[in-house]
């Protein structure tokens, strides 16, 4: 079996579950897609096997690209908030490619369209260089450049960057953040599903009351409760610089691109917050800002179409070699 041959094995791995699917022609979306629960295998190497024996008809693909939360060194990946452990050569699959989760979502941005994309302000994106980001587990950053074969990602780690604060009550809450034992904060510590509670805590604080601890879930589902309503208000308002200062940094005129497993809950509550202006507020670049579209993705999958989006745009380049 040689590197062109299809089926292409295509995955998205979180610290919870597995997404497979497979790719029959270049081009395509991911077909047969099944999820599966990573605490139910010892190794990814096991993953794969279950999903090809249980979900892909015993198939045998050609070339594997896939998608993985963690750090990526070369061959070798270690998930962040898994035990998963190893090198893409463990695969029995001719060609194998991994990319950084993020890396993978901005390589997805132009295939995706209509009701996998929601507008959170600013015109429709268009083609030039993209970003994109998203608050779930920690905060991902990446970007993606077009280029003469096509386009080019851009794995980052714009998540640690130091949390973007101005207006004095967010100094304010960092400065409570800090009391608690964090004495460089950065935007991760705050943007993220464990920043959501973070930022609650740290608002308790700075408004004298006592509040029980809640996941982030439950922060976001009570919306009738005032310091949940204000933690979910300084949130959206703190990613919207967030999301300005990676536009700028990026140079970001084909538009920013939001992600992760917090805002598709919240999507309305986001539309209405001040994230968008505190997008485009900046003393220098306003105009700037103001022209650069701000969309959520909502789709199913994201990170499997950016896996095979990849391996269409690399199979005659990469795979022939």
């Amino acid at each position: 079996m040689s590197a062109f041959d299809l089926p292409w094995l295509v995955a998205d791995i979180g610290g919870t579950n597995a997404r497979f699917g497979l790719v029959t022609a270049p081009g395509a979306r991911p077909s047969d897609v099944a999820v599966l629960p990573g605490a139910d295998y010892a190794t990814l190497p096991e993953a794969v096997a279950a999903y090809l024996a249980e979900h892909a008809g015993g198939v045998r693909p050609g070339a594997a690209c896939l998608a993985l939360a963690g750090p990526i060194d070369g061959d070798h990946y270690r998930l962040t908030n898994s035990h998963w452990s190893g090198s893409i050569r463990d695969l029995d699959v001719p060609y194998a490619r991994l990319l950084n989760d993020f890396e993978a979502l901005a390589v997805s941005l132009p295939h995706l369209a209509g009701d996998e994309l929601v507008s959170l302000g600013g015109p429709a994106p268009e083609h030039g260089v993209k970003a994109v980001l998203g608050p779930g587990t920690g905060l991902g950053v990446g970007g993606l450049v077009p280029s003469v074969h096509g386009w080019t990602a851009i794995p980052g780690e714009g998540g640690h960057a130091t949390v973007p604060v101005f207006e004095p009550r967010e100094i304010e809450i960092v400065r409570a953040v800090q009391s608690q034992g964090l004495p460089h904060v950065v935007a991760e510590h705050l943007l993220s599903g464990p920043g959501l509670v973070r930022l609650h805590r740290a608002l308790a604080l700075v408004n004298g009351v006592t509040a029980p601890d809640l996941t982030a879930s439950d922060i976001v589902a009570r919306v009738d409760d005032s310091l949940c309503a204000e933690t979910v208000e300084v949130f959206c308002g703190m990613l919207g610089t967030f999301a300005g200062n990676v536009a700028l940094t990026l140079g970001a005129r084909g538009g920013v691109y939001l992600a992760g497993g917090v805002l598709p809950r919240i999507v309305e509550r986001v539309r209405a917050s001040a994230f968008r202006t505190r997008f485009e507020d900046n003393p220098d670049m306003a105009a700037y800002l103001s022209e650069i579209g701000t969309v959520l993705i909502v789709a199913a999958q994201p990170g499997m179409t950016g896996a095979a989006a990849w391996l269409s745009q690399h199979a005659r380049t990469e795979l022939v070699g």
